[in-house]
C-alpha cells in the first residue's frame, strides 16, 4: 500500500486559510479534516474522547489540549486509504508536539499574507443579522450604502470584523503560532508562502504540492 500524504495548513484568521484549503482538496483529492468538524463529529457519535471534550464546551471552557489531540488523532487514525489536510490544528507548540506522538507529517503549509491587508480585508465587512447576508465595502458593496439590499434594513459591523478585534486576534495568532512555526521548521516540514490574495498565492500552492503528489486540475 503506497504511504499516505498527509499535511496542515497554518493561517492567521482572514488569510484565506479556507479558500486555499477548498482549492487544494478540489485539485489534489486530499479529504479535509477541519478541528471543528472533527469535534462537533465527536461529540455526535457520543465517543467517549467526544464525551470528555463535551463536558468542557458545555462549562463554556476551552477543551484541554491532550483532549483534542486524542480527538484527532481518533478522527485521523480512520483514514487508512486518504490523503488529508488538516486545518484549524495545531494552534500551538505543545499541541503539535503531541500530535507528532500519534501522525507523522509530510508537509506543513503556512500562508503569510501582511496584517494590516487583513485588517483592511476583515473591516470592509457589513452584515444583515437577521438573514446573514454579509457584503463589502469594496468587494461586494450594497446597492445603497449600509442597507441590505433585499429588505433595506440597516447593516451592522459585528465586533469580530471591527479594526481593533482583527488586531487582537492576529496577535494572538503571531504569539502562538511563532512557537509552532520554528517546531515544523526544526523537523524541515514547514513552508512559507507569502502574498496578499489566495489568487496570487496559490499557483505558487500548487505548483509546490505537485514535488509530492500528482494534481488532477487546477490551479485555476
Amino acid at each position: 500500500m503506497s504511504k499516505l500524504f498527509k499535511m496542515v495548513i497554518l493561517g492567521s484568521p482572514g488569510s484565506g486559510k479556507g479558500t486555499i484549503s477548498s482549492r487544494i482538496v478540489r485539485d489534489f483529492g486530499l479529504k479535509h479534516m477541519s478541528s471543528g468538524d472533527i469535534l462537533r463529529s465527536q461529540v455526535l457519535k457520543r465517543t467517549d474522547v467526544g464525551q470528555e471534550a463535551e463536558k468542557y464546551m458545555k462549562a463554556g471552557k476551552l477543551v484541554p489540549d491532550e483532549t483534542m489531540v486524542k480527538l484527532i488523532s481518533s478522527e485521523l487514525s480512520a483514514l487508512k486509504t486518504s490523503n488529508w489536510l488538516l486545518d484549524g490544528f495545531p494552534r500551538t507548540r505543545p499541541q503539535a508536539e503531541a500530535l507528532d506522538q500519534h501522525e507523522k507529517l509530510d508537509l506543513v503549509l503556512s500562508l503569510e499574507v501582511p496584517d494590516e491587508v487583513i485588517i483592511e480585508r476583515i473591516k470592509g465587512r457589513w452584515t444583515h443579522l437577521p438573514s446573514g447576508r454579509i457584503y463589502h465595502t469594496e468587494f461586494n458593496p450594497p446597492r445603497v450604502p449600509g442597507k441590505d439590499d433585499v429588505t433595506g434594513e440597516p447593516l451592522v459591523q459585528r465586533e469580530d470584523d471591527k479594526a481593533e478585534s482583527v488586531r487582537r486576534r492576529l496577535e494572538y495568532y503571531a504569539a502562538n503560532t511563532g512557537p509552532l512555526k520554528k517546531f515544523y521548521e526544526e523537523q524541515g516540514l514547514l513552508e512559507c508562502f507569502h502574498g496578499t490574495m489566495s489568487n496570487e498565492i496559490y499557483p505558487r500552492v500548487h505548483k509546490y504540492l505537485q514535488t509530492y503528489i500528482p494534481a488532477h486540475g487546477g490551479p485555476f
